[in-house]
């Protein structure tokens, strides 16, 4: 089943209107008190918004608390939400939709907070763990977000309702999550070239640094070398000497790389692991190829695991930041 995202469903504004407003599902009197009451003796028929305070008149406020309280009507005792995803999980999507327009913090705050809450019943936790790694985690979910997950990750490793051995998997995705998390330096590494030189991440001098790690000839890799060489603003910030690439294939199989080496721009600096340190030693999170990194000139991520597109419009507004 297709979940859509809210905000898919709703412009920005009236998305504002319909969860925000003290007109909407969250408005005082008789109506919101028998939606509640209904929603007590039939959980698995709608999810109930909660009554935002009317003192709260700013689009900001209303979604920060709606984000912190977004569940409270939800018995987390009651495993029938299990059996009822249109329910439930389209609730989950809309509310990662919501934490979007919140502060970091509250983020934090809102999904420990759920999972707090659903300690009430191991059955519902779990399936939330599951919405939680469908959604945030999987590589081929639109809305992977990994500072997301790792509030997710770190309630669980705090949870009581947990034992030490179904703590294993979330304790080493959160110690790979922390690596080069936005923010931070990114680890080094030893590259090789295709005439045997070799040079390491942080001898690259540049503003920027796109690290490009692929494996040519998989067709996502394909497709997102073209969109980076069509790239205006990329393409600008290497003539202007603002951004160096490094393409870094962390595989053995150095053939099937050398065959593809005509794809890439030769500007680019084309290497490959000769050591498999990036893989062997876990130094990036490889669950999806390609990934794509943004570094500064200090190599601190600026943009972690992101789309072409998403580097581009990050440069687009770099560049017109600057020309205001």
């Amino acid at each position: 089943m297709k979940y859509k995202k809210i905000i898919e469903l709703l412009p920005a504004y009236t998305l504002f209107i319909f969860l925000l407003s003290s007109n909407s599902a969250c408005s005082n009197g008789q109506a919101n008190n028998k939606q509640t009451e209904d929603a007590v003796t039939d959980t698995i028929t709608t999810f109930v918004y909660p009554k935002v305070p009317t003192m709260l008149n700013t689009p900001e406020l209303r979604a920060d608390y709606l984000a912190r309280h977004y569940w409270e009507h939800v018995n987390f005792a009651d495993t029938n939400y299990i059996h009822h995803p249109e329910v439930t999980e389209q609730a989950w999507v809309n509310f990662i939709d919501i934490l979007q327009l919140v502060p970091a913090q509250t983020r934090d705050i809102a999904l420990k907070t759920l999972f707090t809450q659903a300690e009430k019943e191991k059955k519902c936790y779990t399936y939330l763990t599951s919405l939680a790694d469908k959604y945030l985690y999987d590589p081929n979910s639109p809305m992977r977000n990994e500072e997301l997950y790792i509030s997710v990750l770190d309630a669980m490793l705090q949870s009581p309702i947990m034992d030490n051995t179904e703590k294993i998997r979330p304790k080493a995705r959160r110690e790979l999550a922390q690596k080069n998390r936005i923010g931070t330096k990114a680890l080094d590494f030893v590259y090789t070239l295709a005439n045997g030189r070799q040079g390491n991440l942080y001898s690259i001098k540049a503003p920027y640094t796109l690290l490009f790690i692929n494996n040519p000839g998989c067709h996502a890799c394909s497709e997102t070398i073209e969109t980076l060489k069509q790239s205006p603003s990329i393409c600008q910030a290497i003539v202007q000497n603002q951004m160096k690439v490094l393409s870094i294939y962390p595989d053995i199989d150095l053939e099937e790389w050398r065959r593809h080496l005509s794809d890439f721009p030769a500007e680019w600096i084309n290497a490959y692991d000769k050591e498999q340190a990036i893989e062997l030693k876990s130094l990036y999170d490889l669950k999806a190829i390609p990934t794509l990194y943004l570094l500064n000139k200090n190599k601190t991520v600026l943009l972690k695991d992101v789309t072409a597109q998403e580097i581009e419009e990050y440069l687009r507004k770099i560049s017109k930041n600057i020309s205001e």
